[in-house]
């Protein structure tokens, strides 16, 4: 009967290249006790010796580490040649390792017992255009960073919740994204390359706002159950979109709480009778919003009495009725920075905003943290 290293041998002379596929087939086989990463590392370095066993022999002779070589020459009469050896682990190997590391650090959150709402109610938490990371003096307009940022968005969420508190609330929406962070590249540059005054670099305000969104969404969710949708944004198409996901990756234990991370423009919420949708508002405008919320979400659209679409990019309030749907951009609690302070853009009330939606009746309350 083969052992172990021998069969696994037999299958990776055959064509197999997957280790870790390998491994699982050789335990099953032999109906092995250890665990497949374990059987993977050893039968890995078997099958590498086999294949080198002139390089192993000579590092078994001069005292040498063999599972610490990857690269190496070999110099003949004829030929000097450079020789990688089979040791970078392949892209699913290096995929299970990173989802095995990532289970055993996962934070766990017990499932919380809630008492039923007879009449319940939607709270829609929206802090737009918050722009992590920017830089602003109050010699040109007015003093704003990170710990600024930080500090009102929280301030906001926690004012909002107040505010909300004489209301059964069965459901949160929380928006994310929407420029949370104020750039996109090392270089201190938006997505599309515009250069911005920067408070700190550009890891600091990731994990800034990475805590920030942690810290949100917990107070939240000691109210009611949750649903996150992230709006992909101007400032920070790409960075953004990793801290959502990083975000749902971190509550991926967490049954209160449910994410839309897609990179998707326009998102689409139905809760009871209304249809919500929220984006950026950097793509198609306003007035031909109401239309493509009619051929995007037909179904919801057919379900529906009272609909909403929530836009941000603006950093001010406006708000007009449609045919059928009331679009509304939201204030942002972000400080005028140089370039803003330079073009007057200026003077706009600062703050964090949410929405109460009843289920029969539509949107029955706005709700305003200023600062």
């Amino acid at each position: 009967m083969k052992n172990c290293n021998q069969l696994a041998l037999e299958k990776w002379n055959k064509g197999e290249r997957n280790k870790t596929q390998i491994a699982k087939e050789v335990k099953k086989e032999l109906g092995l006790d250890g665990k497949v990463d374990q059987i993977r590392k050893n039968i890995s370095k078997y099958i590498n010796r086999c294949e080198s066993s002139a390089l192993f022999d000579e590092c078994e002779q001069k005292g040498l580490p063999f599972d610490n070589v990857s690269n190496y020459w070999y110099k003949g009469k004829h030929f000097s040649i450079h020789l990688k050896g089979e040791k970078a682990p392949t892209y699913d190997e290096i995929r299970e390792d990173l989802i095995r590391d990532l289970k055993k650090y996962s934070p766990k959150f017990p499932k919380i017992k809630r008492t039923p709402c007879k009449d319940g109610h939607l709270l829609v938490v929206d802090p737009a255009d918050i722009h992590i990371g920017k830089l602003a003096r109050a010699i040109e307009g007015e003093e704003y960073d990170t710990s600024i940022a930080v500090k009102r968005v929280k301030e906001g969420v926690q004012g909002i919740l107040d505010k909300s508190s004489g209301w059964n609330i069965d459901k949160i929406l929380f928006i994310g994204g929407n420029d949370i962070l104020h750039i996109d590249t090392p270089g201190n540059t938006t997505t599309k390359g515009t250069r911005q005054d920067m408070d700190g670099m550009w890891y600091e305000a990731f994990l800034s706002a990475k805590r920030l969104y942690i810290e949100c969404l917990e107070m939240l969710l000691a109210v009611a159950p949750v649903h996150f949708t992230f709006n992909p944004s101007n400032h920070d198409y790409i960075s953004g979109f990793m801290l959502s996901d990083t975000i749902s990756a971190w509550f991926r234990n967490c049954k209160d709480i449910t994410f839309d991370c897609s990179i998707r423009h326009r998102k689409y919420f139905l809760y009871g009778k209304n249809l919500i949708s929220t984006t950026h508002g950097d793509g198609a405008k306003m007035a031909d919003l109401p239309l493509i919320m009619a051929q995007e979400a037909k179904k919801e659209w057919a379900k529906t009495d009272h609909r909403y679409i929530y836009t941000h990019h603006v950093h001010n309030k406006t708000s007009k009725d449609f045919c059928g749907v009331t679009c509304e951009s939201l204030r942002s609690p972000s400080g005028s920075d140089s370039w803003h302070a330079k073009k007057g853009y200026i003077g706009n009330p600062k703050a964090v905003e949410g929405f109460l939606h009843h289920k029969e009746h539509g949107q029955i309350s706005r709700l305003t943290h200023l600062f």
